[in-house]
């Protein structure tokens, strides 16, 4: 079966459904699409560009331990895009890369968060400790976004699906579709 795309703005919604015993594995990725990693790549090869061209350039006029002293104008410039690039990479490295559930029909429902630095948090919930999935909008003095969340069993909160992506209604829609239906399934199957 080909997957489903859907494209909103900075968000694609991917559903991808893998068969298997004993049940369909149904997958569904939100991916967050930043342009920041492109300019931050840029960025690096400028810096590094603008830091070669500088050697290069005051290597007949001064010795190289010269060049990085405090006072020097050039040090001060290339100690400077030194630290801009890491803070840049500081801020980038948080940034969630992609959103996943995976529904595992008979178990449970995975959720993985990817993040740029390479990091994925997973987080598994047994299908019989889902009561509920519950979409809702949410209101800001200065936007208004949609969030999909799990009422738990023997749980006091809420459990956010997506905690730090805002994907459109639209993507969560299909997304809470297939989680109702895996609980109602589970509902109907007879415990032996």
């Amino acid at each position: 079966m080909e997957p489903s795309i859907i494209s909103k703005g900075r968000y694609k919604y991917v559903h991808d459904v893998k068969m298997g015993p004993p049940e369909a594995i149904d997958i569904h990725h939100i991916i967050f699409e930043s342009r920041a990693a492109v300019y931050l790549a840029f960025f690096r090869y400028a810096l590094l560009f603008a830091i070669v061209a500088l050697l290069l350039l005051f290597q007949n006029t001064m010795s190289f331990s010269r060049l990085l002293t405090p006072d020097n104008p050039v040090s001060i410039v290339l100690w400077s895009f030194t630290f801009a690039s890491f803070v840049v990479r500081q801020l980038l490295r948080k940034q969630v890369e992609k959103g996943t559930v995976i529904i595992l029909p008979a178990f449970g429902i995975q959720l993985e968060t990817s993040y740029r630095s390479g990091t994925t948090v997973r987080r598994f919930v047994p299908m019989g400790k889902i009561l509920k999935p519950v979409l809702s909008e949410c209101l800001t003095p200065v936007t208004c976004y949609w969030s999909m969340s799990l009422i738990l069993r023997g749980e006091e909160e809420l459990l956010l699906v997506f905690k730090e992506l805002y994907p459109p209604v639209t993507m969560l829609v299909p997304i809470w579709k297939a989680v109702c239906g895996a609980i109602n399934d589970e509902k109907r199957t007879p415990k032996q």
